[in-house]
């Protein structure tokens, strides 16, 4: 790759949708490999930002940055990443899960709460936790 070809790290952050700030961050915590410096600069190269579109992409998926690290091992040849990935993916589905869950209580109560016509906060309050108990939204007031 051509050093015109490499990108800055404001270029590659750009790219990835993540602060320039995230790319350093993630470089001292071992998630990316240094890239190359020209006049003191970062310069990313096609290897490079595949490395940061593959910590994104785990990001994204929900992952922390100690099982990215376990991801990233994988890609090291001694199994094939899509194992690695299968174990962690089925490990983070429950936990997905149930963040759905809440944020579906959490719009519920919302719901409820937009509803709600009562002259108090406490009425309003007891209220909508009798119709949101159970996981229910009656919309009676």
């Amino acid at each position: 790759m051509a050093i015109e070809d490499e990108l800055t790290i404001g270029e590659a952050a750009r790219l990835a949708e993540v602060p320039a700030s995230t790319l350093r961050y993630w470089e001292t915590a071992g998630l990316l490999k240094a890239p190359r410096r020209v006049g003191g600069k970062r310069r990313y190269d096609s290897e490079g930002l595949r490395q940061i579109e593959m910590v994104a992409l785990a990001k994204r998926a929900g992952f922390r940055l100690a099982e990215i690290r376990i991801i990233l091992s994988g890609v090291s040849g001694k199994r094939p990443p899509s194992e690695i990935w299968r174990r962690l993916a089925s490990d983070k589905l429950p936990e997905v899960e149930q963040t759905l869950a809440e944020a579906e209580a959490m719009k519920r109560i919302l719901e409820a709460g937009l509803r709600c016509e009562c002259l108090s906060l406490e009425d309003c309050l007891s209220g909508t936790a009798q119709r949101t108990a159970g996981g229910v939204a009656s919309g009676d007031s």
